[in-house]
């Protein structure tokens, strides 16, 4: 019972945060100078070699079907109801449909390339970070070492340009801007064949992602089981004779993890950012290039509602890894449990 108020209390607690960080994503793009009748003006006069002047009649009928006239308070609170109330985030107006649906075909594949990043990325990272902490000064440590640290100063935009180049200009990869090859896209059911033709599309940024997720986790790995590693009860556990896999899998690795599952609400959005950055750079349709072009186009709906998902995910990754962290330590658990009577 204390666990689920435990949990209930962080639900609550996260309400007021998403409210400040709804109002922070909406203020952003309305913040930008013009809307989107000014995108609008600016594309018709270069297509159609009208004067401002004479689009402006146009324009204000147009303002005032999107809603644009209102004053900001009143465009932020109708659109804040409308989604509380009825899951409805507004109308894309550049494309001309609900938000819901332009955001609900790419939002599924940021997720997935996401969520694989973190598991592979946390899991590896682990793996690499033990085996730099047991072989402490040695190549192995120092291999991990360079790379963990590659992988942290090396921004991803720079990394995604070197393997776009790679993938253009050397390789010359025929999987680039795309999720299918033009055979599969209209193969509804998955197969084999398909899911390789996926992989061979998202690998880059599969790789890019996965190694800067790694290179955090595994230089926080290292440093925590080598303090672990140094502990009084290690040397007591080792005293009673305890085998060395033993001390160090039992003992140690559980105890040095605590940290790592603690961060991992923060990776996870930090692997979602991540990959709108390299999509962006790649050209993969995601919501990176979708956020792109919106901005470009003052799609304000269309942003603001994915600035407001990713923050929503963001509260529920570090909901997840609470969970997680009372779950694998009985310590925590039994905190939680007490602080809930």
């Amino acid at each position: 019972m204390g666990f689920l108020l435990f949990i209930g209390r962080r639900v609550v607690i996260s309400i007021p945060l998403l409210i400040a960080i709804s109002i922070a994503s909406f203020a952003i793009i309305v913040a930008v100078p013009g809307d989107y009748v000014d995108s609008w003006i600016g594309q018709t006069m270069a297509q159609t070699g009208q004067t401002r002047a004479e689009l402006m009649p146009r324009a204000d009928a147009l303002r005032a079907e999107l809603g644009l006239d209102q004053p900001l308070p009143v465009q932020y609170w109708i659109w804040i109801k409308n989604i509380v109330l009825s899951g409805d985030f507004g109308q894309s107006f550049a494309q001309s449909r609900p938000v819901s649906e332009v955001i609900g075909t790419r939002l599924p594949r940021s997720m997935a390339i996401a969520i694989v990043s973190l598991v592979l990325g946390q899991t590896l990272g682990v793996l690499l970070g033990i085996y730099a902490a047991v072989n402490q000064y040695r190549w192995g440590d120092t291999v991990a070492t360079v790379v963990a640290f590659m992988g942290i100063v090396i921004p991803k935009f720079i990394i995604a340009l070197i393997m776009l180049y790679l993938l253009a200009f050397v390789w010359h990869s025929p999987y680039l801007g795309s999720f299918y090859s033009p055979e599969f896209l209209v193969q509804e059911s998955m197969s084999l064949a398909k899911l390789w033709d996926l992989f061979l599309h998202v690998w880059p940024i599969l790789l890019i992602s996965v190694w800067a997720g790694m290179a955090y986790t595994t230089r926080m790995m290292r440093g925590n089981l080598l303090d672990v590693m140094n502990a009084q009860y290690i040397e007591t556990a080792r005293a009673k004779g305890l085998s060395r896999r033993k001390v160090l899998f039992k003992h140690a690795v559980p105890n040095a993890l605590h940290p790592v599952v603690m961060n991992m609400g923060g990776r996870f959005d930090y692997m979602i950012k991540g990959e709108l950055e390299i999509a962006i750079v790649l050209g993969v349709p995601t919501l990176g290039p979708l956020i792109l072009s919106s901005v470009a186009q003052r799609d304000m709906y269309v942003v603001s509602a994915i600035f407001l998902l990713v923050a929503v995910l963001l509260v529920v990754g570090n909901l997840l890894a609470d969970i997680v962290l009372a779950l694998i330590d009985p310590r925590v658990r039994r905190a939680t449990v007490s602080g809930g009577k």
